[in-house]
């Protein structure tokens, strides 16, 4: 057991455990997420529905929290065998692996976390518009099948792709809730967030990547190589660049949202210490925290720029 990890003795409190068990520090991506949605409303000049927002905020949030616990209970056993894991940020929350909680126990919460979205979400499609279904259905479908199988898109090498689109679809979702129809502007800047994001999951499988190939788990770095799959961490985010660059350009997006670019400061260093250290996944530490540094600048920044621009 590394340091900070959970036990039963730290986590005495029934509650306590549960939440816990959700990874709440990792949250805070789908809140921006969310939020950048309801900013994408704010700057078509869509009126506020204060009930309909609390509601996406809180539920985007559970909906995040089953995926965790999902991925914890179908990834127990190759999460076990993971000796260079970087706790918390990889490796899984070790909660079944340090006896905190069965493999049955988080299966059954995680589970139950996401049934709990349907009713909120059918009850946001009655406050809005039928074309939300399809988001939350799509939402769902990727959360679960990230991990789950059969199709268990992250060992296939698709991880990437499902927390790009997943991401986009909590932006998207959280503007079409305010303003009941789809619109280009939402669907780019979640694209370049859910990019954004995609690259703190590639960057993590770094240290896992030894592990993932043993248990089957053939991620895209596990399937390159560390050394190859560095230059995927630049690609990934150039196409949030992108996508950010084509929103200004079509004026779907304001020129301020021009400012989510410093998001490269923190990116660009994270990426340095990735090509010096991509084979010594216990000094990637640094380039875990710039990246999750870059994931909320990029977030805040576009956010504030739908806002106030």
């Amino acid at each position: 057991m590394a340091p900070g990890e959970p036990s039963r003795e730290r986590c005495g409190n029934p509650m306590a455990r549960y939440f816990m068990a959700t990874r709440p520090a990792f949250l805070s991506v789908t809140l921006l997420g969310a939020l950048l949605g309801l900013a994408c409303a704010r700057q078509a000049g869509v009126p506020l529905d204060a009930a309909g927002a609390a509601v996406t905020l809180l539920f985007a949030l559970v909906a995040h929290a089953a995926a965790n616990v999902i991925n914890d209970y179908h990834d127990a056993e190759g999460d076990a065998g993971n000796s260079e894991r970087l706790f918390p940020f990889t490796g899984g929350s070790r909660f079944i692996q340090n006896g905190v909680l069965s493999r049955a126990a988080t299966g059954r919460f995680g589970y139950a976390l996401l049934l709990s979205v349907i009713p909120a979400g059918m009850w946001l499609v009655q406050r809005s518009a039928p074309g939300l279904l399809v988001i939350g259905l799509a939402g769902l479908l990727v959360g679960w099948a990230y991990s789950a199988p059969p199709l268990k898109l992250a060992a296939r090498g698709l991880g990437e792709a499902a927390v790009a689109a997943g991401w986009g679809l909590v932006v998207a979702g959280s503007d079409f809730v305010q303003r009941g129809a789809f619109e280009p502007g939402p669907l780019l800047a979640g694209l370049g967030y859910g990019l954004m994001v995609a690259n703190l999951l590639y960057i993590n499988q770094f240290p896992d990547a030894v592990a993932d190939a043993r248990a089957g788990k053939m991620t895209l770095v596990a399937r390159l190589g560390r050394h190859r799959a560095v230059g995927g961490y630049a690609l990934i985010a150039l196409g949030a660049v992108f996508a950010l660059l084509l929103g200004v350009a079509l004026g779907l997006l304001p020129p301020l949202a021009l400012a989510a670019l410093l998001a490269l400061l923190p990116g660009s260093a994270a990426y340095r210490r990735l090509l010096a250290d991509a084979e010594r996944p216990a000094k990637l530490r640094p380039a875990i925290f710039a990246t999750l540094a870059a994931v909320h600048l990029f977030g805040l920044l576009l956010a504030a720029a739908c806002v106030f621009g």
